[in-house]
């Protein structure tokens, strides 16, 4: 017998499960990432996981000032700033 299930998860749901687990690879914790303010603002807040514009997902706790700007994110940043000009 076949059994038919439902579940009220949608593809984007998954995608955004497995894009907000917290990774540790790279070089990516000797930076300071660009993220949307108000996402920033809530994980700040309620200990959540961000994704930055270079793909890195951590939750956000240190102050970003003392670190350089990531490369990745900078770039990123400067081609959609590009795109409105």
């Amino acid at each position: 017998m076949t059994s038919i299930g439902f579940s009220t998860k949608t593809d984007t749901d998954v995608e955004q499960d497995r894009r907000t687990v917290p990774t540790d690879e790279g070089d990516h914790e000797r930076f300071s990432h660009y993220v949307d303010k108000d996402k920033l603002t809530e994980a700040m807040v309620m200990g959540t996981p961000v994704v930055a514009l270079c793909g890195k997902v951590w939750v956000p706790s240190r102050a970003p000032e003392k670190f350089p700007v990531c490369p990745e994110c900078k770039d990123a940043w400067e081609s959609f700033k590009g795109d409105d000009e």
